[in-house]
């Protein structure tokens, strides 16, 4: 009975120690090779530079400069990108540089999409919330939000605003403007964000409800006057530009949010590592100046949270795309 009673402790402690050792090593190790990023939007674009500002000092915190490759991939309201994601090995090699709109908001706007944002992913990290900001062409009439509010209500499906496309931050908050004051304007969705800025500097397109990096540069050049953002406090980038509040609309808050999430079954052990490097990014104080300098706000959070905040916005924008009417696209 000794003798069997020693060798069980011996095996047990020779099957402890192997996977005490294993576990280490493999974590350690993650990432041994390239991580791919997939990117749903344009390169240049709002998203895009917040990305690769919060990732490649995420990579120097694993050690490991330069392991992110971005892939853009734009289209279908971000679906392309997710899309592609939920089909690559669940490895922790390929992740997807997502926003509000594919994983909160899509599956109320389109007839259909290849993916369901609740249960196909696995939610790694929080980046930024962006509060919008109400964007105008110098060229345009509107020199505040009240003389735009009061045109929109006398011209009905006169004012065409764009964005990047149907379900994206900018898109909802056109839908939230006139959900709240009761007008109808027309959606032009762009592709590529310069073309869209391009055509809100000429006018052709008076109208945008933006993320502030993507004008922030033709404000300060007198190309585009900003009304007012859609936030409670002002901020930083833009500390002339009222909030709604300030200009006659506080019930009128919007903002685009951006995560990266990975393809369900990734292991814990690599989405737990991703996110402790995603969060020392994030409360790293030189790169909340960057990301503070083209106002977005970093919001770091664990996947947990992460996993609580889509359900928690996918509740609130099904209720919000039903009460706009819009047909399913």
């Amino acid at each position: 009975m000794r003798k069997f009673e020693a060798s069980l402790a011996a095996l047990v402690s020779v099957v402890v120690a192997v996977a005490f050792c294993a576990l280490p090593a493999a974590a350690q190790s993650y990432p041994d090779r390239p991580v791919r990023v997939n990117v749903g939007f344009a390169a240049g674009s709002a998203s895009d530079v917040v990305y690769r500002i919060v990732l490649e000092k995420a990579a120097t915190e694993l050690g490991k400069p330069n392991i992110f490759v971005f892939e853009n991939m734009p289209g279908a309201g971000g679906n392309n990108g997710l899309a592609s994601v939920k089909r690559a090995d669940p490895d922790g090699y390929t992740l997807a540089a997502t926003a509000g709109g594919p994983l909160a908001v899509n599956k109320w706007l389109f007839k259909s999409i290849p993916f369901d944002p609740e249960t196909d992913f696995e939610p790694v990290a929080m980046l930024t919330v962006n509060p919008l900001v109400v964007a105008v062409s110098a060229k345009a009439p509107f020199k505040t939000l009240a003389d735009l509010t009061a045109y929109a209500k006398a011209n009905p499906d006169k004012i065409t605003y764009s964005s990047v496309g149907p379900g994206s931050g900018q898109h909802l908050g056109g839908i939230q403007f006139e959900l709240l004051n009761g007008v109808k304007m027309r959606h032009l969705p762009y592709r590529i964000t310069g073309q869209l800025v391009t055509d809100l500097i000429t006018g052709e397109v008076p109208l945008s409800f933006q993320n502030i990096i993507n004008v922030l540069e033709q404000a300060r050049g007198g190309q585009v006057n900003l009304l007012a953002l859609a936030a409670k406090t002002r901020h930083p980038s833009i500390p002339d530009t009222p909030t709604t509040a300030e200009a006659g609309m506080p019930a009128f808050l919007s903002n685009s949010w951006f995560a990266v999430v990975a393809p369900k079954g990734t292991p814990r052990a690599i989405i737990d590592t991703l996110n402790k490097a995603a969060g020392a990014a994030l409360t790293d104080a030189a790169t909340i100046k960057r990301l503070q300098d083209i106002g977005t706000e970093p919001t770091p959070m664990t996947p947990d949270q992460l996993k609580a905040f889509i359900a928690a916005e996918n509740v609130s924008w099904k209720d919000m795309i039903a009460k706009s009417g819009l047909p399913p696209m």
